[in-house]
Order: structure tokens, then sequence, then C-alpha cells
């Protein structure tokens, strides 16, 4: 993140480092949570005796609880704050994940339903963390800094299957699947109780001083977001609008809806990447879990890069212009193109060549995933939760289509290849959606009822 910092720095606490550390922890820790099930779903699948359909349907339970969970969840942050309800967040998830190394006690059609069940409950838990972490970046950052941010805590997602996989697939090799369940279960609620002891708002945080606190705010960051909520009632203007109207204003603009489209595209990247992925390592390329846990590693690697790379690109395309549209659009739309090479991976039978085109996608994917830097340009300050939240609903619609999608194509034909092809087209509509729908972005105000 050193390129978050500039010189002027020097005499300025740098707290708003630290606060996007925790962010990208508690990051790779959820997304390490999501991808438990990928790693032990082979195993799962077959002391189970699960066919791809039913795969399919188990690993979008989370999506339906955490799309569902959304707006609510977006609530709950505009009208608690974020460290409160993301401590809380952090903590349920996990428990809900420890509890899914218990399911192989069941008989095969009861451990299905409480499967199911488990996953839609962690789904349900995990809702307002990528709307909290869009509020933190908006209260804690200047514009300028924004995208790097927010593209590091973004990273998270690569990290987590750089750090965790081969540990994952080692545990489930070494102790049984069971056990994966069991420890990210326990590393969940140990970041969560961290996470209460460290987390503040820019006002009340102990260690930061005047110099950083003013910098941030003449920057642009929305320094009052968790104030105190009689004090946002004082600065809102008489009819501001309830939730609902929020909402309907939100749903009404073109950009947030362009912006939710290439939400949804992106994101099936993301969630072939946690669910079916390992998955296609072991059935259609012959590797063991063990060697699926490690292969996965360096798509994941290329991933991170991207992303801290796509806001790094970001952030000083907008230093240079002075345009938030060119900064935001670039990364995204190039790198949506670059993904695309996910097909590639039909065409060639080596194992080093398939990595290949993986990680090259996947570094696209990376650079293209700004969508939560937009998120906190353009959310109005009065409903920063409920727009994140939307944006996160409409975003993670792909984490139920995605799995379900991809099972049917394996039942009906056998192979992954029509699954690969569905990925790299939605890359190719993502590219569509920023270049053409969102047109100018920034931030939007919502109109006040009289």
């Amino acid at each position: 993140m050193s390129a978050v910092v500039s010189a002027a720095d020097v005499k300025r606490s740098r707290v708003r480092l630290f606060i996007v550390t925790m962010l990208f922890l508690v990051t790779t820790v959820n997304y390490a949570d999501r991808a438990t099930l990928s790693i032990a779903g082979s195993a799962l699948s077959k002391e189970l005796h699960l066919d791809p359909v039913a795969m399919g349907y188990i690993f979008s339970a989370f999506g339906w609880s955490y799309v569902i969970a959304q707006v609510p969840g977006g609530w709950l942050l505009d009208r608690y704050g974020s460290r409160l309800v993301y401590a809380f967040s952090i903590i349920v998830w996990s428990i809900f994940t420890m509890m899914q190394g218990w399911v192989g006690f069941f008989s095969a059609g009861t451990a299905v339903l409480v499967l199911f069940a488990l996953r839609f409950l962690v789904g349900i838990a995990e809702a307002p963390s990528f709307p909290a972490n869009a509020r933190i970046v908006a209260a804690w950052f200047p514009g300028n800094e924004r995208g790097t941010a927010s593209a590091f805590f973004n990273s998270g997602q690569y990290f987590a299957t750089v750090i965790f996989a081969p540990l994952m697939g080692w545990i489930a090799h070494t102790y049984g699947w069971r056990f994966v369940f069991f420890v990210m279960g326990a590393l969940g609620i140990v970041m969560g109780l961290v996470w209460i002891k460290s987390i503040y708002s820019p006002k009340e945080h102990p260690s930061i001083n005047d110099a950083e606190f003013d910098y941030i705010k003449e920057g642009g960051a929305l320094v009052d977001l968790d104030a105190p909520k009689d004090d946002l009632l004082r600065e809102r203007a008489p009819g501001a609008g309830s939730g609902w109207d929020h909402i309907r204003q939100l749903l009404s603009n073109r950009m947030m809806l362009g912006v939710y489209l290439g939400q949804y595209c992106i994101n099936t990247l993301t969630y072939f990447f946690l669910t079916w992925f390992p998955v296609y390592l072991v059935k259609e390329r012959g590797l063991s879990i063990l060697q699926a846990g490690f292969v996965a590693t360096l798509p994941a690697l290329c991933g991170f890069i991207g992303g801290v790379l796509g806001g790094i690109i970001s952030d000083a395309i907008l230093r240079r212009t002075g345009s938030l549209t060119m900064a935001r659009k670039i990364p995204i739309v190039g790198g949506m193109l670059l993904s695309m090479s996910i097909i590639a991976c039909n065409y060639v039978d080596g194992q080093a060549l398939m990595v290949g085109f993986m990680a090259l996608a996947f570094f696209g994917k990376g650079i293209g995933a700004l969508g939560w830097a937009v998120v906190s340009d353009t959310s109005p300050k009065e409903a920063g939760g409920v727009s994140g939240g939307l944006f996160n609903t409409f975003g993670n619609l792909s984490s139920i289509t995605t799995p379900i999608v991809i099972g049917y194509i394996l039942a009906a034909t056998g192979s992954f290849n029509g699954a690969l092809v569905f990925v790299g087209l939605n890359a190719l509509v993502a590219a569509f959606a920023y270049l053409v729908v969102v047109g100018k972005i920034e931030r939007v105000t919502l109109k006040h009822s009289s």
C-alpha cells in the first residue's frame, strides 16, 4: 500500500493504512470461509454421493441468502455503524462455518439439507461485509486514494486462495474434509475479536492525529459517516426520504444500473473460482485434492497482483487526468477483456498452459475489480450502506446462478468446456456495461421530498 502514501504524509499519522490492512485481512478470511466447500467438495460429494446438480445447488445456498440480506444488512450499517455490525457479522459467520464440519455425522439426505441450511446462514451473516468495507473506505480515504484502498481490500479474495487453498487442501488430505470447516471457523472467530478491539471511525480512533484527519477530510473522505445518529439527523435536510425512497432513486439511476450489471458479470468469474474451479482441476484435469489446492494458488496470486495494480493504475489516471470516469473505466474494461482468456483453457491439453491462461484471466479480473471503489465514489452519504447493499445484491445474484448453471452444463455435457465459455462471455458483458451503459461516474445526489 505504499502507493497510497505521499511524501507529504511524513508528519501525518497513517492510521488509514492500518484500517485498510484490517479490511484486507477480514476480506481474506471472508473469502476463505466461502471457499471451504469448494476445497472440501470433492471428498464431501463422494462421501455423500452427490451428483453435479446437487452440488451446484449446495454451492448456491450461500448466494440465495447473501443476496436477500444485502439491503437489510446495508440498513443495519447505516443505522448502527460499521464497527459493531461488522464484528457481529464476522463472529456469526465463523460459527456457522465451523458447524459445517458436523454434517458428515448425518445420513446422506439429512446431511444435504443441513449443509444447505448452514451455507444459507453463512450467507446471511456475511451480507454486511462488503457494504461495510465500502463505507469504511469512504470514511477513511480521500478520493485520490480510494481506488487503491478499495482494490487492496478487494484483492483479499485472491490472497485467500493463495494462503488458504494449499492449507485447506493439506488439511482435507491429512485430517479429512471436516477439519477444513473446524479450522477456518475458529480462525474467523479470532478475527472478529481482533476487529472489535482495533477498528474505529476517524473521529473516534485514538491514534489518528489532526494532520491526517484534516488531510482525509479535505480530500473528500466522509469522516462523519458513522457519527452518532443524532448528529447525522441534524445534518440531513428535512424530509430526506425513507430507505425505500433511496432504493427507488438508486434503481432509477442509469449509471448505477450499469454498475450493477457489470458487477453481476464480474462476480460470475469470482464464483466460478470459489465453487467449481477446484472441482474442475480434480475431475477435468485429473489432479488430486492436494495438488488442486496448490495449483489454484497461481491464478489467485495473479488475481491478487492484478487487483492491487488495478487500484494503483486507476488512482494514477485520476491524478493525471482529473477524470473519475476514465480512471475507473479504463482498468475495468481492459481487465474484463483480458479475463476472457479463460476460454482458451478449452483448447490446450498441457497443465502448464491451462494454469497460465487461468492466471491471465484472473490477473485481468483483478485489474477490473474496481466496483467497490465505484460504490465509494458514487454512494450518497445518507444511504451509503443501502447503496452498497444494492450493489452487492445485484453483483451476488451470480453467486446463485453461476454454480447452478455450471452444474447443469456439466450434467448435460459431461465437460467444463461450456462452463468456461459461459464465464468468458460474462466478462465481455461486463466490459460492455461500463463502456455503454454507465456513462459519467459521479456521486449520486438524492432528491429530498419537501
